[in-house]
């Protein structure tokens, strides 16, 4: 279960090349790192990870560029807690529910907030916003 989210690092860039035509946006999220954390809940201590990803949007033709950093706070049971460590240590993969649940929680985060940025500096969105068609009866 996830308990705890932060980003650590937000950068947008707004570069001088002037875009004419269709503007292809790439966007990649990546976990990047794994750690055991423990915390205080009470008096009792308990063993969480630490999920550090990684979010970008690239534009081509280059003109801009958003790169998002931050943290996300897992907890469960000692004994998966463990398991997981085991793996990303040996494989650098984790388990597909860990995976989905710690994924789409970076994602739901950093589209919002990547969506902001790009409107701040006038980038165009990284994600499809829908489109009203008007229709006549």
């Amino acid at each position: 279960m996830i308990i705890g989210f932060n980003f650590t690092k937000i950068s947008v860039e707004k570069k001088p090349a002037t875009a004419s035509g269709k503007i292809n946006i790439s966007n990649n999220i990546s976990i990047t790192d794994v750690k055991e954390k423990e915390i205080s809940l009470g008096k009792a201590k308990q063993k969480t990870l630490l999920f550090t990803f990684k979010f970008n949007s690239k534009y081509e033709p280059a003109i801009g560029d958003i790169e998002i950093l931050g943290n996300i706070t897992y907890v469960s049971d000692q004994t998966k807690i463990t398991e997981i460590m085991n793996n990303w240590k040996k494989d650098k993969k984790l388990p597909k529910e860990v995976m989905t649940q710690v994924i789409g929680a970076a994602l739901n985060k950093s589209n919002i907030q990547a969506l902001i940025l790009s409107r701040d500096i006038n980038l165009p969105p990284p994600i499809p916003l829908p489109k009203v068609k008007a229709s006549t009866k």
